[in-house]
C-alpha cells in the first residue's frame, strides 16, 4: 500500500532533458521510471504501460532510468547527518552501499556504492559530501562502523556514535532502501556496478 501511495505522488522530480526524440509520451516516460524505481520489475512495468496503450520494451524502460541520471541534489547545510551502510551483491561479489540522510527532513543527501569498506575507500564518501553540501559544522551520526568514524575523523568532521535519537528517523529511511534491494535478494546479476549505483541513486531521489 505504501508503494501505491508513493506512485500516486507527482513526478516533477524527473527531468526529461535527456529525451532526444519524442516517440513516447512524457507521462509514460515518467511513469515507467517511477514504477521501476519503486520496485516493480521491468516486465511488470512494461505490462502496465501496455495497458495504458504505450508499448515499450524492458530495455527501453531500463535505458530511461539510466539516462535520467537521478541523484540527490546538493547545496544543503544540515545540522546533523546520519550515515549508514549495507551490503549489496553484484554478480556474486560484495559491494557496500553508503547513504547519508538529513534526519530533520528525511532527505537523502548522498548515496554511493563502493567495492569495499576499507577506510581508504570509505574516505571517498565524506569527501564527496563536502563537495556537494556545506557540512563543515555538521554533526555526523554513525553506528559502530569504525571505518566510517575513522574516515570522518580524517576529514576533520564532527562524528558522534549514536544508535537512537536523531538516527531513529533516519533508520526508517535506510530500511526503505534496504527493503527495495531485498526485492532483488540484495543481489544484482548480469549488470555493471555503475548501473546498479545509478538505479540506487534514483531510488534515493524517489
Amino acid at each position: 500500500m505504501h508503494e501505491i501511495t508513493r506512485l500516486s505522488d507527482g513526478s516533477d522530480w524527473i527531468e526529461l532533458e535527456f529525451v532526444k526524440r519524442q516517440l513516447t509520451p512524457e507521462f509514460a516516460i515518467r511513469l515507467g521510471i517511477r514504477m521501476h524505481v519503486a520496485g516493480l520489475s521491468l516486465s511488470n512495468t512494461t505490462s502496465i504501460l501496455e495497458r495504458l496503450g504505450v508499448e515499450r520494451s524492458r530495455a527501453a524502460v531500463h535505458s530511461r532510468v539510466q539516462k535520467a541520471d537521478l541523484q540527490p541534489e546538493g547545496g544543503a547545510s544540515p545540522d546533523h547527518v546520519a550515515l549508514d551502510e549495507t551490503v549489496i551483491r553484484i554478480n556474486g561479489q560484495q559491494y557496500w552501499l553508503y547513504a547519508a540522510v538529513d534526519p530533520e527532513t528525511n532527505a537523502f543527501l548522498h548515496i554511493r556504492l563502493l567495492s569495499t569498506y576499507t577506510t581508504v575507500l570509505t574516505e571517498i564518501f565524506p569527501s564527496e559530501l563536502r563537495e556537494k553540501h556545506d557540512v563543515e559544522t555538521t554533526v555526523f551520526l554513525v553506528d559502530d562502523a569504525q571505518w566510517l568514524q575513522t574516515a570522518l575523523d580524517r576529514h576533520g568532521l564532527d562524528c558522534r556514535h549514536e544508535f537512537h535519537g536523531n538516527r531513529n528517523t533516519a533508520e526508517r529511511i535506510f530500511r526503505e532502501v534496504k527493503g527495495q534491494t531485498v526485492l532483488f535478494s540484495n543481489t544484482f546479476n548480469h549488470v555493471e556496478p555503475t548501473t546498479v549505483e545509478t538505479w540506487l541513486q534514483a531510488l534515493a531521489v524517489w
